[in-house]
C-alpha cells in the first residue's frame, strides 16, 4: 500500500469522495483520509475490532500547514501509530477504550478541581484578620498616597489587637461593633465612624475575593455608631482671629506651629498640603506655592499675597536649610500630618478638664469664644473671609482647589481663573494684615510672639 502524499489530498475534488489509504503497522491499521466534493478532507483511522468488524475511526481535519484544531499528514501518520501500537498491544475495541481513557481524565480533573476548591475554602476560613490586612496592605492599600501608612497605624493600634488573630470568615458584627463601642467609650465618636469605615473597606476588597463570603459590617451603619455626622461649619470671626493674635505668644507654641496657623488662614491651604510641602515648589520672586500632589489628583498653584509671603519667610528662619517646610526630627520626610493639630488641641482644653500627662501646661491658651477650632477651620475661615470681602463664591471655590461638581460647568467651562484667584488671595492677606496689627503698631511680628 502506497504511502499518502500532500500532492494528493490536495488534488481538485471530484463529484464523489475520494478515498486514499496507507498501512501503518501491516495487520493492525491504516492511516486513510476522505477528500469530500466540498473539499473538506478528514482523516481517519481504520482498524478490524474484537468482533472482526472494520472500524473507521476519525482522528482530526488535514491542513497543510501546523493550525490549532488540524493535523499534518505527518501529524496524521504519528496519530495512527499511536493508535495502531495500541491495537498492536491487544485492545481491539479502540474507540471504546479511548471513551473509557477520556471519561477516566475528566473524572480525575474534576476530584482535582474538588479537592483545589476545598483547600482554597479551607485556606479562606483560616485566613486571620491578621492575614487579610497583610494582603489588602499588599495588594490595595500600598497604592495609595501614603501607601497605606495611616491606615496600618490605625490597625496597629486599636483593631488588629481586638480581633488579629480570629479568622476573617467568623467576625462577626459584634467583633465590630466592640471595637466602635471602646471609641465610644473614650468619648471619640469620630474614630468609631473611621474604624468603621476602614474594616469596611478591608472587608469588602475581602469579599470580592471570595476571602470571606459576607461582609459583617454591612448591617452597621455610622448612625449605629455614635449617632448622625455633624458636618463641621466652624468659622472663625474677625474678633477671635484678633484674640488669637494676642493668645498665641503665651501658648508655649514653637514657631514653625504657630505659623501653621496664619499660613492655611491665608492661604486656604490644607493642612497636609502644607506639612508635605517643600521649599523648591515656593517660589518668593513670583510669590507662588506650586503643589503638585493634592486631595483630587490635581496640581495647584496658590499666588501668595504679601502676608503669606511673610509667613513663609519666618518659617524659612527655621525649616530653610532642608528639603521640606516641615520635616520630620531626622530631616528625611515631612512631618506627621497630625502633629499640628495635636498641638492646637492640646491648647484647647476646658480649664475644669484634668491635665493630661505628658501635654502642654497651656491647656486652655488658645479657647476661642466660639469653642474648638481645628486647621480645617481655617481653610472654612479663609473662604468665607474672601466672599465677605466680595470675592465671588466659584473663585473662592477654585483657591481652594475643590473640583467642580456640576459636570457640564467641569467639561466646558476652561477658564483658569489664575487673575481673579490672584486677587482673591490678595484681598484676604490684606485683610488679614489688618486683623493682626496692634493697633499701636505696623510690625506685624510683634504680634506673634517672635523675636526681632
Amino acid at each position: 500500500m502506497a504511502s499518502i502524499t500532500d500532492r494528493q489530498i490536495n488534488a481538485k475534488p471530484g463529484e464523489g469522495s475520494r478515498w486514499l489509504s496507507e498501512s501503518v503497522i501491516r495487520g493492525h491499521g491504516a492511516l486513510v483520509i476522505r477528500i469530500t466534493p466540498k473539499g473538506e478532507r478528514i482523516f481517519y483511522f481504520r482498524y478490524i475490532d474484537s468482533r472482526g468488524k472494520r472500524e473507521t475511526m476519525p482522528i482530526g481535519n488535514y491542513s497543510r500547514e501546523e493550525t490549532q484544531g488540524c493535523l499534518t499528514l505527518i501529524q496524521a501518520r504519528m496519530k495512527a501509530k499511536e493508535l495502531a501500537g495500541l491495537h498492536q498491544s491487544g485492545i481491539a475495541d479502540l474507540r471504546q477504550h479511548l471513551e473509557a481513557e477520556e471519561q477516566l481524565r475528566q473524572a480525575k480533573e474534576e476530584a482535582e478541581r474538588i479537592r483545589l476548591e476545598r483547600e482554597n475554602q479551607f485556606h479562606r476560613s483560616r485566613m486571620t484578620v491578621n492575614d487579610l490586612f497583610e494582603h489588602w496592605m499588599k495588594v490595595d492599600l500600598i497604592r495609595r498616597k501614603d501607601q497605606g501608612e495611616e491606615m496600618r497605624r490605625l490597625f496597629s493600634r486599636d483593631i488588629l489587637p481586638a480581633i488579629g488573630s480570629v479568622a476573617a470568615e467568623d467576625i462577626r458584627r459584634r467583633h465590630i461593633t466592640e471595637i466602635t463601642d471602646t471609641f465610644l467609650s473614650r468619648g471619640t465618636p469620630r474614630m468609631a465612624k473611621v474604624a468603621l469605615s476602614s474594616l469596611r473597606q478591608m472587608f469588602r476588597f475581602a469579599v470580592v475575593r471570595e476571602i470571606v463570603e459576607a461582609d459583617p459590617t454591612a448591617a452597621i451603619s455610622k448612625s449605629n455608631i455614635g449617632g448622625q455626622s455633624v458636618e463641621r461649619d466652624r468659622v472663625l470671626s474677625e474678633d477671635e482671629i484678633r484674640q488669637l493674635v494676642k493668645k498665641m505668644p503665651d501658648a508655649g507654641l514653637m514657631p514653625s506651629t504657630e505659623l501653621a496657623v496664619w499660613i492655611p488662614l491665608s492661604t486656604g491651604c490644607r493642612i497636609g498640603e502644607l506639612l508635605s510641602a517643600e521649599w523648591k515648589h515656593i517660589d518668593f520672586e513670583r510669590c507662588e506655592w506650586f503643589m503638585p500632589d493634592t486631595k483630587n489628583g490635581k496640581p495647584h498653584t496658590v499666588y501668595l499675597s504679601s502676608f503669606a509671603v511673610e509667613q513663609f519667610k519666618r518659617l524659612q528662619q527655621y525649616t530653610g536649610s532642608g528639603s521640606w517646610c516641615y520635616p520630620n526630627r531626622s530631616n528625611s520626610a515631612p512631618v506627621c500630618p497630625k502633629t499640628i493639630n495635636k498641638q492646637l488641641q492640646d491648647r484647647q482644653r476646658q480649664p475644669e478638664q484634668k491635665p493630661m500627662s505628658g501635654r502642654s501646661k497651656s491647656g486652655a491658651a488658645l479657647l476661642l469664644p466660639g469653642g474648638k477650632w481645628t486647621p480645617h477651620d481655617l481653610r472654612r475661615t479663609a473662604a468665607t473671609m474672601m466672599v465677605e470681602s466680595g470675592i465671588l463664591p466659584e473663585v473662592a471655590e477654585r483657591c481652594l482647589n475643590h473640583t467642580e461638581q456640576n459636570r457640564v460647568k467641569r467639561t466646558y467651562q476652561r477658564h483658569s481663573y489664575a487673575r481673579e484667584m490672584q486677587h482673591a488671595w490678595e484681598v484676604l492677606g490684606q485683610r488679614l494684615s489688618v486683623l493682626t496689627q496692634p493697633k499701636d503698631s505696623n510690625v506685624i511680628s510683634a504680634t506673634f510672639g517672635y523675636k526681632a
